[in-house]
C-alpha cells in the first residue's frame, strides 16, 4: 500500500470513451487511453484492506458473490503500478492470467464488485489497471515468447481455441508438452475472434497473443472439425490426453405462437460471427454477413449479445433498433438485498446504449416485454414484432414466472430479429464421438477443479462443461485443466 491515504484524496475516473456519433463510422475500440501519470494515481486507491475479496472466487458460488476467478493478485500488482514498476506489474499478472489484453477489455470486472473500497465508494479501478500492464509490457517490448527449454514427448490434442483452449494450451505447452490445437473455424480464437465484436476486441489483438503462441510451440489447426474432418477415434490415439474446449454454442431458439420460420429473423452469434469474418476478410466488400443497414431491427434479448447486436446494427446504419428484455429494469443502484461482496445487479449502460442514445434519443431496452408473436409479409419476410408487457409473479413452489397484462399489447415494426437469449450448451455430435457422460444440462459432465471426463485422458473445460459464463472462468478453467493433464500424464504437476 503505497499511498495510505489515495482511496480518501483520489476520485475514481476511467478514460474517456470516442464520441458515440463518430465511433459508429468505424470498428475500432471505444475507449480512449489514460495517461501514465493518472493510471498510476488510480492505483494509489487501492487500500490496506487487510482481506483483499477482490482477487479470488469460488466457483460454487459464481457468478452471485464476485471475486477474480483466476486469483489476480491485484493489490501487489497495484501497489507496483503506483511505484512505476510495470515492468514487475506485467510478470506478476502473468502469473495468474495468460491473456491479461483480452479480460483487460472483455471482462465484465467481478474483482470490482467485490473491492472492499466498494463497501462505501467507488471501487477501484482494476480492469483498467490489468489492461494498462499488459499493453504497456507489450509496447515496451517485455512481451516475449518463452518456449520450453525440454519437451517431455508426450502429445496433446485441444480441441476449440476460446479462452479456455488457448489458456491450457499455452499451460501444457510451458510444461513441455506438445500441443496441437484444433479449431473448425478459419481462425484461432473461437468466441474471442467471431463472437466479440471488433470494436470490443480488436482482432489483431487476438492474433498478436496467438502469434506468440505459435511461437512457443504450439500447433494450430484450423479448418478442421472434430468428428467430421477428424474423428475422435483418431485423436485419441494419436495423442495421450484430449482436452475438450468446444464452448457452448447452441443458440437458445424463440417461442412464439407463429412467425417463427418468417426470413430475417437469425440467432445473434450467426449475425455477429459472419459481419466480423467480412470486414476481416474484405471490410465488408463482400458483401458476406448480415447488413442491418436501413433496417428496423429488435433484439430480443439483453446481456453483452444483445449489445452488441445493438453496436453492430448502429454500425450498419439501421433505420432504428430495439431491445427486448423480459426481465425488470435493475436499480441504479445496489439494494439492501444485493449486499456486497454479491455482482452489483445495477443498471448499466454499456457502449451500445451510449451509441443508440446519442443516434435515436434514447435507450434501446424495453423492460418486463415478452414478444408473442412474429408477423410477416406477403414474401415470407418479417415485417413486425407482438409484444405484451408481463410481471414476475411466484408460485406457490416459489418459482417466478411471467405473467401477461391484459391491454399492454404492442407491435413494433421490424424488418430484422435477432435472437439474442443466452445458451443451452455444447452442440451435439462431439460428445457422442467421445462417448462421454452428460450433466443434468446437457454439458459434459466433468468436476470442477479435476476436469475428467468419464472416459480416461478426455479432460474438459470452459463452457462446455460449466455453461455459458465468463471469458475469465473460461480461462481460469483452462488453466486448472492443464493441472489435472499435466498431472495425468507426468505423475504430478508443477503447473500454477
Amino acid at each position: 500500500m503505497g499511498n495510505p491515504t489515495g482511496f480518501m484524496k483520489v476520485a475514481r475516473a476511467l478514460p474517456e470513451d470516442r464520441d458515440p456519433k463518430t465511433r459508429l463510422i468505424d470498428w475500432q475500440e471505444v475507449h480512449h487511453h489514460m495517461e501514465t501519470a493518472d493510471i498510476e494515481k488510480q492505483a494509489s486507491r487501492c487500500m490496506d484492506c487487510g482481506v483483499p475479496f477482490c482477487q479470488s472466487a469460488v466457483s460454487q458460488y459464481a457468478p452471485a458473490v464476485a471475486g477474480c476467478p483466476v486469483n489476480n493478485i491485484i493489490p501487489e500488482w497495484n501497489d507496483l503500478i503506483y511505484h512505476g514498476r510495470w515492468k514487475e506489474a506485467v510478470q506478476l499478472l502473468h502469473k495468474t492470467n495468460n491473456f491479461p489484453e483480452f479480460t483487460g477489455r472483455v471482462c465484465p470486472a467481478p474483482c470490482e464488485g467485490a473491492c472492499v473500497l466498494g463497501i462505501n465508494a467507488e471501487p477501484v479501478t482494476i480492469k483498467l489497471h490489468e489492461y494498462a500492464i499488459i499493453e504497456k509490457a507489450f509496447k515496451e517490448g517485455w512481451v516475449v515468447a518463452n518456449i520450453p527449454s525440454k519437451r517431455t514427448g508426450k502429445t496433446v490434442a485441444v480441441i476449440g481455441s476460446g479462452p479456455a483452449g488457448m489458456a491450457a494450451a499455452a499451460q501444457l505447452n510451458s510444461a513441455g508438452h506438445r500441443v496441437t490445437v484444433y479449431e473448425r473455424a478459419d481462425r484461432i480464437g473461437g468466441l474471442l475472434m467471431y463472437g466479440i465484436p471488433n470494436m470490443k476486441l480488436q482482432k489483431e489483438i487476438v492474433q498478436r497473443r496467438v502469434d506468440l503462441l505459435a511461437e512457443e510451440g504450439i500447433v494450430f489447426v484450423t479448418n478442421t472439425e472434430v468428428g467430421k474432418d477428424i474423428s475422435a477415434k483418431q485423436l485419441e490415439q494419436d495423442f495421450d490426453a484430449v482436452v475438450l474446449c468446444v464452448g457452448a454454442t447452441v443458440p437458445r431458439d424463440l417461442m412464439v405462437e407463429e412467425g417463427r420460420e418468417l426470413n430475417g429473423i437469425h440467432f445473434a452469434m450467426d449475425f455477429l460471427k459472419a459481419n466480423t469474418k467480412s470486414l476481416l476478410d474484405s471490410d465488408h466488400a463482400d458483401g458476406n454477413y448480415i447488413n442491418a443497414k436501413g433496417k428496423n431491427v429488435v433484439i430480443i434479448g439483453g446481456g453483452d449479445t444483445g449489445t452488441d447486436c445493438v453496436g453492430t446494427s448502429l454500425r450498419h446504419q439501421c433505420e432504428s433498433v430495439a431491445q427486448l428484455e423480459i426481465m425488470p429494469q435493475p436499480p441504479a443502484s445496489r439494494q439492501d438485498n444485493n449486499p456486497w461482496p454479491q455482482w452489483p445487479k445495477q443498471l448499466l449502460v454499456d457502449y451500445g446504449q451510449e451509441e443508440s442514445i446519442a443516434v435515436q434519443g434514447q435507450d434501446p431496452r424495453q423492460y418486463l416485454v415478452m414478444t408473442t408473436k412474429i408477423e410477416g409479409d406477403d414474401n415470407g419476410n418479417v415485417k413486425a414484432v407482438h409484444t405484451v408487457n408481463v410481471e414476475w409473479q411466484r408460485q406457490p413452489d416459489g418459482a417466478m414466472v411471467p405473467n401477461k397484462i391484459p391491454g399492454s399489447e404492442k407491435v413494433l415494426p421490424a424488418d430484422m430479429v435477432l435472437l439474442a437469449m443466452g445458451f443451452m450448451g455444447p452442440e451435439g455430435g462431439l460428445i457422442e464421438q467421445f462417448d462421454l457422460e452428460k450433466d443434468g444440462r446437457s454439458n459434459i459432465k466433468a468436476e470442477y477443479d479435476k476436469f475428467a471426463t468419464s472416459k480416461p485422458g478426455v479432460f474438459a473445460a470452459g463452457d462446455g462443461r460449466r455453461g455459458q459464463s465468463l471469458i475469465v472462468w473460461a480461462i481460469d478453467e483452462g488453466r486448472r485443466a492443464a493441472r489435472e493433464v499435466d498431472s495425468y500424464l507426468m505423475g504430478k504437476s508443477y503447473l500454477p
